[in-house]
C-alpha cells in the first residue's frame, strides 16, 4: 500500500514513487477528526491520487494541525461527520489559501474516495468556490532589447563553440586509433573515449593497464569527454535558445523527446508538446528553431549512443561528472542559476516566452473575435501575464488604440445633425449647441446650406479637419463614413444618396455572411435608418421617385472595384 493511516498516535505512513518513505504523527487536536482528514489525505497519494512528494505530505499537514487546532477550541470532538456547514464556513474564512485548500481536498477524499460519511451541507460547500482568493502573481515583465540580445548572443556563442568543438573532435578520432598501440595523444584520447563513452581517468588507466593517476598527470581525459559529450551549461543554451526562437512555455521544451519531433521533409518540424496549463499540443517550428534541433541531434548522438537505453528517448540528455546519477535528463533551478551568473545573464525561462510573444508578429490574429493577442490564451491570461506587462513603446500604442475607440464611442452616441430646411436663420436658432461645438461662424453655415462643402452623403463643416486623414488634406473617407462624424450634416438634398447608400447596404447584406457584415457596415446601417426616420415620410418618398431605379445598382456611387456589388 503506498499510504496507510497509524492509529496510535493517528499518523501517516507513505511510500512515494521514487522508494523514499515518510513517517508523520500528529499529535493535536480531535482524534477521530485527525483520523479521518488522515484517511483522505492516505487517497491523495500515489498511485491512488497525485500527491507524490513528502514535501506536498507536509504542507497537508499543516492545514490538517491548523484545522484540528480550531475545531479542537470550538468543542468538536467527533470526527468529519459532525462538522457542520456553520463551522467550516468559519474556519476557511480566517484561513488562508493554503490551509483552506489543503483541508477542503482531504475532506472531499475523504468523502468520496474513502467512502466516509459528511452532512449534506458540508459537501454542498466542499463543491462550492473558495473563501479565501487565489494569490495572483505579478505579471511577467519582458526582457528589455539590450537584456535579450544579450541572452541571445550568450546562448548562440556557447552552443555553436560547443558544437564547433564537437565536431573536431569527432574528426580527431576518425584519425586516431588505439592508444594501447599507437600512443597516448589527442587523436588516440578521442577515440578511445569514441568507443567507450564518458569515462574517468581511472577507467581510462584500467582498459591502458595502468593507474588513473598516469592519466591525470598526462592531463587527463575531461577535455576531451566535454569535447564529445555536451554537459549541462551547453544544454542550458540549446534549451534558452528553443524558447527565444519558437516560444515554447518551459515545461513543454523541458520534457521534450525525440520521438515528439517529427520532421516534415528537411526544412519543416511539427513539435509536440504537453503544456502544464492546458494539454498536448503542437507546434510548427520557425526555421531557426528547427535548424538548432537539427544541430542538437547531431551535437547529441555520440552521447545517447552510450546513454542507457531507457534514457536515449529524451531529447535533452547530457553526462554528468558528479552526483549520484551520471546520465541526466533534467536539471534544477539552482544550476541554470549558476549558469545564468557565470555569464553575466538573466536566464527566467517564463520571460523568454512573455518577451517572444511581445516581440511577436501578430498579424494574423488581426479581427478575432475573442479580442486576444494568442489564440491559445484566454483574455483573462493574456491580461495578467502578457498585455499589462508591455515596453514603453507598446504601452503608448494600447493607450492610444484606446483613446481612438473612446473617441469613436463618443461620437457614434452623439446623435445625426439634421435639417429639415435651409434656412440659416432656422439653423442658428435650433441647434445653437451644435454651432458652439463645432465652431460654426455665419460663412461655415452658408458653405453648408449651399451645398459647397456637400460630400456623397452629407455637408462636411470642415472638409480638411484631419479627423479621418492627414490635417490640411481633403478627407479620404469612405461614403458610409460620413453617418459617424461629427462634421457632418444632413440636409433634405442628401435624401436620395442616403437611400442609395441604404440600398447599397442590402445588396451587402445579401452577399457578405453576416458576421464580417456586421463587422464592417454594421454601424453604418444602424446609423442611417436612424438618420432617414428624421426625415419626412413625404420627402423621402419624392427622394425615393427621383432615383428612378438608379438605388438597385452601384452606378454613380463612389466606391473602389473591389466594394462594388453589382
Amino acid at each position: 500500500m503506498a499510504a496507510g493511516v497509524l492509529a496510535e498516535p493517528p499518523g501517516i505512513d507513505c511510500v512515494f514513487s521514487d522508494g523514499r518513505r515518510m513517517r508523520r504523527i500528529v499529535g493535536t487536536g480531535p482524534v477521530l477528526l485527525v483520523r479521518d482528514l488522515l484517511a483522505g489525505l492516505a487517497e491523495m497519494v500515489h498511485p491512488h491520487g497525485t500527491v507524490d512528494a513528502p514535501g506536498t505530505v507536509n504542507a497537508y499537514l499543516v492545514g490538517l494541525r491548523d484545522m484540528a487546532v480550531f475545531m479542537q477550541d470550538r468543542g468538536v470532538c467527533g470526527g468529519a461527520g459532525v462538522l457542520t456547514r456553520g463551522l467550516l464556513a468559519e474556519y476557511w474564512m480566517q484561513a488562508d489559501r493554503l490551509r483552506e485548500s489543503t483541508t477542503r481536498l482531504m475532506l472531499a477524499a475523504f468523502g468520496t474516495a474513502a467512502g466516509g460519511v459528511l452532512q449534506p451541507g458540508v459537501r454542498a460547500l466542499l463543491d462550492g468556490r473558495h473563501f479565501t482568493p487565489a494569490q495572483h502573481r505579478p505579471p511577467l515583465v519582458p526582457y528589455t532589447r539590450q537584456e535579450w540580445e544579450q541572452l541571445h548572443q550568450v546562448c548562440r556563442r556557447t552552443a555553436d563553440e560547443a558544437f564547433a568543438a564537437h565536431r573536431q573532435a569527432v574528426r580527431a578520432a576518425a584519425r586516431g586509433q588505439d592508444p594501447r598501440e599507437g600512443g597516448w595523444n589527442a587523436d588516440n584520447q578521442r577515440w578511445l573515449l569514441l568507443r567507450l563513452g564518458p569515462s574517468s581517468d581511472r577507467q581510462i588507466g584500467e582498459y591502458l593497464g595502468c593507474d588513473g593517476t598516469w592519466v591525470n598527470k598526462r592531463g587527463g581525459i575531461r577535455t576531451a569527454s566535454d569535447e564529445l559529450f555536451p554537459d549541462v551549461s551547453v544544454v542550458i543554451a540549446y534549451r534558452l535558445l528553443l524558447g527565444i526562437y519558437s516560444g515554447i512555455v518551459p515545461d513543454g521544451i523541458a520534457g521534450l523527446g525525440v520521438g515528439d519531433i517529427d520532421w516534415a521533409g528537411d526544412a519543416t518540424v511539427l513539435l509536440s508538446y504537453v503544456k502544464g496549463r492546458t494539454a498536448a499540443e503542437s507546434l510548427t517550428l520557425p526555421r531557426k528553431a528547427a535548424r538548432l534541433l537539427e544541430q542538437w541531434l547531431e551535437h547529441s548522438a555520440v552521447a545517447r549512443g552510450h546513454a542507457p537505453a531507457g534514457l536515449r528517448a529524451s531529447l535533452w540528455l547530457y553526462y554528468a561528472y558528479s552526483g549520484r546519477s551520471r546520465w541526466q535528463t533534467t536539471m534544477d533551478v539552482s544550476t541554470q542559476g549558476l549558469w545564468a551568473r557565470r555569464n553575466g545573464v538573466q536566464a527566467d525561462r517564463r520571460r523568454i516566452r512573455t518577451t517572444y510573444l511581445s516581440l511577436r508578429d501578430r498579424s494574423r490574429w488581426h479581427g478575432s473575435s475573442r479580442s486576444a493577442i494568442d489564440p491559445n490564451h484566454t483574455p483573462a491570461v493574456e491580461g495578467d501575464h502578457y498585455l499589462t506587462a508591455a515596453t514603453p513603446a507598446q504601452k503608448d500604442a494600447v493607450e492610444s488604440i484606446i483613446e481612438d475607440a473612446q473617441h469613436d464611442m463618443l461620437r457614434r452616441a452623439q446623435p445625426p445633425v439634421i435639417l429639415a430646411g435651409s434656412d440659416a436663420a432656422d439653423l442658428a436658432r435650433r441647434y445653437p449647441g451644435l454651432i458652439s461645438r463645432m465652431n460654426l461662424d455665419d460663412t461655415a453655415i452658408a458653405g453648408l446650406l449651399s451645398g459647397e462643402q456637400d460630400v456623397f452623403t452629407a455637408a462636411c463643416a470642415d472638409p480638411l479637419s484631419g479627423l479621418h486623414g492627414p490635417p490640411g488634406k481633403p478627407c479620404p473617407a469612405r461614403p458610409w463614413v460620413c453617418l459617424l462624424c461629427p462634421l457632418a450634416v444632413f440636409t433634405p438634398r442628401h435624401a436620395p444618396n442616403l437611400l442609395r447608400l441604404k440600398a447599397f447596404f442590402a445588396r451587402q447584406w445579401q452577399q457578405m455572411p453576416s458576421e464580417q457584415f456586421m463587422a464592417v457596415f454594421g454601424p453604418y446601417s444602424t446609423r442611417i435608418g436612424q438618420i432617414l426616420d428624421r426625415y419626412p415620410g413625404p420627402l423621402l418618398t419624392a427622394a425615393a421617385s427621383s432615383l428612378d431605379g438608379a438605388a438597385d445598382s452601384d452606378a454613380g456611387m463612389p466606391l473602389r472595384p473591389e466594394e462594388r456589388t453589382t
